[in-house]
């Protein structure tokens, strides 16, 4: 399947801007990475293994992927 990749690029920075917060001396600053709370709840879910560890990655479960492909079609498919 092919993706809107500006659709995609603008979820990206939105997820960027959800989780940023502005520094004293000014400007918007975010983490390259997603928020550790959002990683708990979708582990809660079952949709991901363990978020929290020293491995920089972690596995979607058969059912995260099911619904990752979903959304992934329903939001950005061409």
């Amino acid at each position: 399947m092919n993706y809107d990749q500006e659709k995609v690029d603008q979820a990206a920075l939105a997820l960027l801007f959800i989780n940023s917060w502005t520094e004293k001396h000014g400007g918007q600053r975010a983490w390259k990475t997603l928020d550790w709370d959002i990683g708990e709840r979708l582990h809660e879910k079952g949709l991901i293994t363990v978020p929290v560890g020293k491995a920089k990655s972690i596995f979607l479960t058969d059912e995260g992927i099911e619904l990752a492909q979903k959304i992934a079609r329903d939001l950005f498919a061409e």
